[in-house]
């Protein structure tokens, strides 16, 4: 029954989530504007889901248009920032991310779009990180058991500490999940992901 429920519930609470999209992306496209910003406010990245299947996971773009061109140029021009990308493959005061882009992602708003690949089915409500393609060779012994269950928006990484967490640990945190997820765990990772957005540490 757990697969059933939890597609269930994944198709409830996406709905849910996507009443607060409309005027999320008005409020969002108006900031924006008002910035000097006139390029899309989505942003659709191809990921890596279940079973290895690649999908678009779409997101509000909190950086600037051509972020992963800058990528490239700061990882050749800064090299604190390539170690610090190279180890945990992000970048905690990323100079890529716009005045608006700070907001909505201490908001957790930019994450709201994912709904709509919770809708399709190719994520879940709670899962594994969605991770990137060029990201697959470094997941190395992990990688089959993290594909074999769907993306989350969010999960055991986000709950854990999310950017204090290096990429190796989150490895190992979602390789773990995918080994014994059930509804008491998805249940736990709800709640403190809730607790965690209004107590304003998310």
């Amino acid at each position: 029954m757990y697969p059933v429920v939890k597609r269930l519930f994944d198709v409830v609470f996406s709905l849910f989530g996507l009443i607060f999209l409309v005027p999320i992306v008005l409020l969002v496209k108006l900031a924006y504007v008002c910035t000097g910003d006139h390029y899309s406010i989505f942003y659709a990245q191809p990921r890596i889901g279940k079973n290895g299947k690649v999908f678009k996971m779409i997101k509000f773009r909190s950086m600037v248009p051509n972020a992963e061109v800058e990528l490239i140029d700061l990882m050749k021009n800064d090299e604190r920032l390539a170690k610090e990308y190279k180890e945990n493959k992000k970048i905690i005061d990323d100079p890529r991310v716009t005045r608006v882009g700070r907001i909505i992602r201490r908001c957790s708003i930019d994450e709201v779009p994912q709904f709509l690949n919770v809708l399709w089915g190719s994520m879940s409500l709670i899962g594994n990180r969605p991770y990137l393609l060029g990201e697959k060779k470094e997941m190395g012994k992990y990688y089959n058991d993290i594909v074999k269950v769907k993306p989350g928006i969010t999960g055991l990484w986000q709950i854990s500490g999310h950017n204090d967490v290096s990429f190796k640990s989150r490895l190992e945190l979602e390789a773990g999940y995918a080994e014994m997820m059930c509804f008491s765990v998805d249940a736990h990772i709800f709640w403190r992901t809730i607790r965690a957005i209004f107590g304003g540490n998310n």
